[in-house]
């Protein structure tokens, strides 16, 4: 046998170095995490908050939804005729004071309609369709077209997705 070859004696392991720290290595950082932090912290309140204020909004569309599928049928277009306009009372109830919205019908109903309306465009037929929806009697309901129904409900929704309430 051969004696081994001195060079590789003196051969050692490979050091490896210690590997990087993830944390900051100065402060500013700390501080721009911080920040960023507070940041995402207010924007999801921010967001949670106005998702609860517009929490009405939903729920009356998904109810003016529901009532636009029963709009072909005239056996069931009176009664869904009749219950559009207590959810549209009802969503601006809960944007506005009571005092300010319950005791409104006719014109004054319209106009209110119309006043907080940001684009939502309520035609003269579908405004005094609306303004005296609750006052009419199931035949005069069903007697109503399917396209003066569906303009209804097109108006109805248009308008909770759209009106604005003051500060």
């Amino acid at each position: 046998m051969s004696a081994p070859d001195p060079s590789l004696d003196k051969l050692a392991d490979i050091v490896v170095p210690a590997p990087v720290s993830w944390m900051p290595q100065t402060w500013g950082w700390i501080a721009v995490a911080v920040v960023a932090a507070a940041l995402g912290a207010w924007l999801y309140l921010r967001w949670r908050r106005e998702r609860e204020a517009n929490r009405y909004r939903a729920e009356a569309i998904e109810a003016i939804e529901a009532l636009g599928s029963r709009m072909a049928d005239a056996q069931s277009r009176a009664a869904a005729l009749a219950a559009i306009a207590p959810i549209v009372k009802r969503a601006a109830l809960a944007a506005w004071p009571r005092t300010e919205v319950a005791s409104l019908t006719g014109d004054e109903w319209i106009a209110f309609l119309r006043a907080h309306s940001a684009g939502a465009s309520l035609t003269d037929p579908v405004a005094r369709l609306l303004g005296d929806l609750e006052y009419r009697s199931p035949d005069a309901l069903a007697s109503m077209s399917a396209d003066e129904a569906k303009a209804c409900v097109v108006a109805a929704r248009e308008w909770i997705g759209s009106h604005r309430v003051s500060a």
